[in-house]
């Protein structure tokens, strides 16, 4: 989501389009799989590197806080550039960055390759949607497509890759597979028409409207209480769950399979009252997070509960999105783009606490501490209808 609002579509061709489009959503997947892919591969660096399970968790953070900072300045200031060439340079990062992880010696080494990409993450998902309209009208939610795949399948990719190809390994596949994207790009995608500079200062006031400040706010506590137990579900699929270190990845691809029916239920009900839907929603997670200890040794129970806290979690990235950019009534692309800044800001501050939450209180801890954020979010929601109440 970028904050530049969408022109018409070119005139081109539709298979053209369609090639492009296909093109721009496998980009969106490997860039996006490149930022929660390292979640699933947490157990082996930690092995590897001979540091905390929560130490490791602390790459996340890094990697959300980044995107969170230079998120909406970086797209707006870079958003005016030539597409085509813009898109093959951030993928010409991602390889390098990747390539730079795979090589890492120690963690700094690795954090390093981690801030490199995050800087380019953001530029990539705001402008990736606008060029979408330009080459072909609605066919922007095949490049979502994309992004959601990524969130949904990232993880548990890594988790499998780690035991497949090692940790390594996951790094040097997605440091030649963007590669091959950017030379994709470079053959088959047509020019597009540049956009204009952002007017940033003035869509900016939107900063200034309590309403929108108080669902970004509700963001943010949201994906922190999504974050601080699922950066760790692979370690707690491990060590409380039961599931040997070989089939925690084939877990974690049912999680995100079955978080495709929050994503369906999700896109429906935000339709009829995005804070309803983020209330329901919100409660269905804390109860699966919490859920997951006690029922550790109950077999089907336990699954009931990893399904209800998946369907919920993926339900929460559109419910999220919606709502923020329907509590302003001008510049929704930047207040898509601040969503997306409100998610990553989360995400770091969840990896952090789940991280603290495993060093004072045990992994067995970590769905309770989580439910407890999500209760959190439960009590601001009524502050932010009143709000809405008053526009």
């Amino acid at each position: 989501m970028s904050a530049i609002e969408s022109p018409r579509p070119l005139a081109s061709t539709a298979e053209s389009s369609t090639l492009s489009i296909t093109i721009l959503a496998i980009s969106a997947f490997l860039i996006v799989t490149t930022e929660f892919l390292i979640i699933g591969l947490l157990p082996a660096l930690a092995r590897d590197f001979g540091i905390s399970i929560a130490a490791a968790g602390q790459l996340v953070t890094l990697f959300a806080f980044t995107v969170m900072f230079f998120g909406p300045p970086l797209t707006a200031a870079l958003a005016h550039l030539d597409r085509k060439k813009l898109f093959i340079t951030i993928l010409l990062v991602f390889a390098f960055a990747n390539g730079l992880a795979a090589l890492s010696s120690n963690i700094w080494v690795l954090a390093i390759a981690r801030f490199i990409p995050a800087l380019m993450l953001p530029v990539f998902w705001g402008t990736a949607s606008e060029t979408a309209a330009q080459l072909a009208g609605p066919a922007i939610a095949r490049v979502y497509l994309g992004i959601t795949a990524a969130l949904l399948l990232g993880i548990p990719l890594g988790t499998l890759a780690a035991n497949g190809i090692g940790w390594r390994g996951a790094f040097w596949l997605l440091a030649g597979l963007p590669l091959v994207m950017a030379i994709a790009i470079a053959l088959y995608m047509p020019t597009v028409a540049r956009s204009p500079r952002v007017d940033f200062l003035k869509q900016a006031r939107i900063f200034k409207e309590p309403l929108f400040l108080a669902n970004v706010a509700l963001s943010i506590i949201i994906f922190s209480a999504m974050f601080v137990a699922y950066t760790y579900l692979a370690d707690m699929l491990e060590r409380i769950v039961g599931v040997a270190p070989a089939h925690v990845g084939w877990w974690m691809m049912g999680f995100g399979a079955i978080g495709l029916i929050g994503n369906w239920i999700g896109g429906k009900a935000v339709d009829h009252s995005p804070l309803k839907a983020t209330a329901l929603f919100v409660a269905l997670l804390a109860l699966g997070m919490a859920a997951v200890t006690p029922l550790a040794g109950a077999g089907l129970l336990v699954c009931i509960a990893l399904a209800l806290w998946g369907i919920a979690n993926t339900a929460l990235y559109p419910i999220c999105q919606v709502r923020v950019m329907n509590s302003v009534s001008h510049s929704q692309a930047l207040a898509g783009t601040t969503n997306v800044s409100a998610a990553n800001a989360g995400i770091g501050i969840g990896a952090m606490l789940g991280g603290l939450t495993i060093q004072t209180a045990g992994i067995a801890s970590v769905g309770y501490v989580a439910a407890a954020v999500a209760g959190i979010a439960l009590l601001v929601m009524p502050l932010v209808g009143r709000l809405a109440a008053r526009k």
